[in-house]
């Protein structure tokens, strides 16, 4: 299965999976108002076996055959200064 990817040009790190590409119409319209224009990144096989970087393929394959997009938010970041390390420092 191929997937074209998009980033938002207004949500830091978030992407949009489209199994047609530029099919932008696959996309609910606040979900579209909320990521503004999409520029095209890439487009790649999601064949079986392949593996992605942040994302499980299966669940992307599967979004995409159910809904004709996935989206990939941004990774959580913990702040280290938030947690108690016991000191008084």
């Amino acid at each position: 299965m191929l997937a074209f990817v998009y980033k938002s040009l207004k949500k830091a790190d978030t992407y949009v999976y489209l199994a047609a590409r530029d099919d932008f119409a696959r996309l609910p319209e606040p979900l579209r108002t909320q990521l503004g224009a999409l520029q095209f990144v890439l487009d790649v096989d999601l064949a079986p076996g392949r593996t992605l970087a942040r994302e499980n393929p299966d669940v992307v394959r599967a979004n995409l055959a159910g809904r004709g997009f996935h989206l990939q938010f941004p990774p959580t970041m913990l702040d280290p200064m938030t947690e108690d390390w016991g000191t008084d420092a």
